[in-house]
């Protein structure tokens, strides 16, 4: 239970040892064999869904947590001319589909270990995602518009097999 007797209207900012710093959003660096980490824009953070299990018992049911399923990660790259996101993009998406033969490949191959790593406001890393397994589920190229002269962003969507959340 949490200890209110000594609540200050400056305990939400400042505690006995410590400041309170939130997390911010644009402070993250993401690495991944073969892609960038300068391209990344933006990051989904891992989450995780579990299925239900139920058991009847005489008039009620007892719920009981079932298998995880790990969510989908958004990615947004840039597209510069040098070095091609696109082209990272595909070597990656190569490893397990090859469009001109039809070839697949081997999930030693194409499934790849990714980190986020947030930062502070000093550029140490005070949190660090791994997903495991991660694998490349759908692109998305951006497109050509006359009309908008902005940089030409990547969405990639990775499936991964499990995150972890290591202690830093």
């Amino acid at each position: 239970m949490a200890e209110f007797d000594n609540y200050e209207p400056t305990s939400f900012m400042a505690g006995p040892t410590t400041i309170f710093t939130p997390k911010t959003a644009n402070r993250f660096v993401l690495t991944c064999n073969g892609i960038s980490s300068f391209l990344v824009k933006k990051v989904t953070r891992p989450s995780v869904t579990f299925t239900e299990i139920v058991l009847d018992h005489v008039n009620t049911k007892r719920k009981l947590q079932g298998k995880a399923d790990w969510n989908d990660v958004t990615m947004t790259l840039y597209d510069p001319i040098i070095p091609s996101g696109a082209q990272e993009v595909m070597n990656w998406v190569r490893l397990g589909y090859q469009a001109a033969t039809g070839q697949a490949g081997y999930p030693s191959e194409y499934k790849k270990d990714v980190t986020i790593e947030g930062l502070d406001p000093t550029g140490a890393i005070c949190e660090k995602w791994v997903l495991k397994g991660a694998f490349p589920l759908s692109t998305e190229m951006g497109e050509y518009d006359w009309a908008n002269d902005q940089p030409i962003e990547i969405t990639l969507t990775l499936k991964y097999d499990w995150a972890l959340l290591d202690e830093v």
